[in-house]
């Protein structure tokens, strides 16, 4: 009976029965990996995240990670512990967390990498459509105040409202910055989200745009009034732009450097092409994916049951939905508003794009077009604004920080 006794107390069967919350959060992390894999909704950042969660919520297994509270003292509540110190205390999770997402280290390697993956090319054809990459932000701010009043600190405010960009590592930069105790929500609710594109955009599209502004087919608007402006080196543009835009930006926004330098020294090397091709290869292959797989599991790892079954992050939830539909809202508005005054109109589509979420959507809103006439190819028109929003979350990101640092 000893034997069976000690046997039974190796087991985490006596913790999941005092705390039934284990299993809930187990049974979220199996449905985060269901939507990851069986309906493949952000496979590459969904799948490490759920399998955090469930890292996270095994009792026993010492990979969740803990409060800057307990990682920051020692047994006599005096001492800031080494990373050495949190590796041999709280395990490897907590080692890599507080190491590469604490400090801010990850977000922007990984913004590194989509800017090598991105081309900025349909935004400067149409620079015009640009403008919506910004009224698309419109959700952050809204969401901010509204949180504010209803009792959140101004940084969680800025962290949730954040969301709204539809930008994950922004999302975690901005909140390891303001408000690092709502990491694990507010990372799940930023990648949900941008997995729930496909259904989002045509909810907020439904009940704010007409069949005949859907209808609008921006190829014979360009054909009836050809633009007169025509860039003759593109390749110079797409060369120069990055450099440009990354010394502007740091004149105005400083705080956006770490996020915004990284995405156009990426973009640059991929423009730049043959010389520094292995650059490229590394930024978009080995560097992304262990960045992204990292960013993936310490950030799962961070949804224990103490800190995730609570109503704030109930809250979190609710408000990430908000910011989410509220800047896809701005940017139909945005294009709604300058119809008004255009005789080349926009359809509106190219306005519910100006999120950051690259390039899902703009499939989606081409998709949408085509439903409603099948020659209505406008996936590179929203490309502009679509590109365009992840420079303006970086940026949006940045005036926070800034602000309320």
């Amino acid at each position: 009976m000893g034997i069976l006794e000690n046997l039974y107390k190796m087991t985490a069967i006596q913790d999941f029965i005092n705390n039934p919350g284990y299993l809930l959060m187990l049974a979220i992390g199996s449905f985060l990996l269901y939507l990851g894999i069986r309906k493949q909704y952000e496979p590459l950042l969904l799948v490490p995240i759920a399998f955090g969660v469930i890292l996270a919520n095994l009792p026993g297994g010492g990979m969740g990670v803990v409060s800057a509270d307990l990682i920051n003292l020692d047994a006599d509540g005096h001492h800031t512990k080494n990373l050495l110190e949190i590796a041999k205390d709280h395990g490897i999770m907590n080692f890599l967390y507080y190491s590469l997402i604490k400090t801010g280290f990850l977000p922007p390697i990984i913004f590194m990498g989509i800017g090598a993956l991105t081309d900025f090319g349909p935004m400067l054809r149409n620079l015009r459509l640009a403008f919506f990459g910004a009224a698309a932000q419109l959700g952050i701010f809204i969401v901010l105040i509204s949180a504010i009043a209803l009792g959140f600190t101004a940084k969680e405010a800025a962290s949730l409202g954040i969301i709204g960009g539809a930008d994950g590592p922004t999302a975690i930069y901005t909140t390891i910055k303001l408000a690092p105790h709502l990491l694990g929500p507010i990372a799940i609710a930023a990648y949900s989200y941008m997995a729930l594109v496909p259904v989002i955009i045509p909810l907020v599209v439904k009940y704010t745009c007409s069949k005949k502004e859907l209808l609008i087919n921006m190829k014979e608007m360009d054909k009836k009034y050809p633009s007169t402006l025509k860039i003759k080196n593109l390749r110079a543009v797409k060369i120069a732009f990055p450099i440009v835009l990354g010394i502007v930006v740091s004149i105005f926004v400083p705080s956006s450097v770490p996020l915004l330098g990284m995405l156009l020294f990426g973009n640059l090397v991929k423009e730049i092409g043959v010389n520094v091709a292995r650059l490229t290869e590394a930024a978009t292959g080995s560097i992304l994916n262990t960045a992204t797989i990292f960013l993936g599991l310490t950030v799962g790892a961070t949804m224990t049951a103490d800190v995730f079954l609570d109503f704030k992050t109930i809250m979190i939830v609710v408000g990430g939905f908000l910011a989410f539909a509220v800047s896809i809202f701005g940017g139909i508005v945005g294009v709604k508003i300058t119809n008004l005054f255009v005789k080349k109109k926009i359809n509106p589509l190219c306005g519910a794009t100006g999120l950051s979420a690259v390039p899902m959507a703009s499939r989606v809103a081409n998709d949408i077009a085509l439903k409603y006439d099948s020659s209505n190819h406008i996936l590179q028109y929203c490309m502009s604004s679509n590109i365009s929003g992840v420079i303006g979350s970086a940026v949006a990101a940045g005036v926070l920080i800034s602000f309320l640092q």
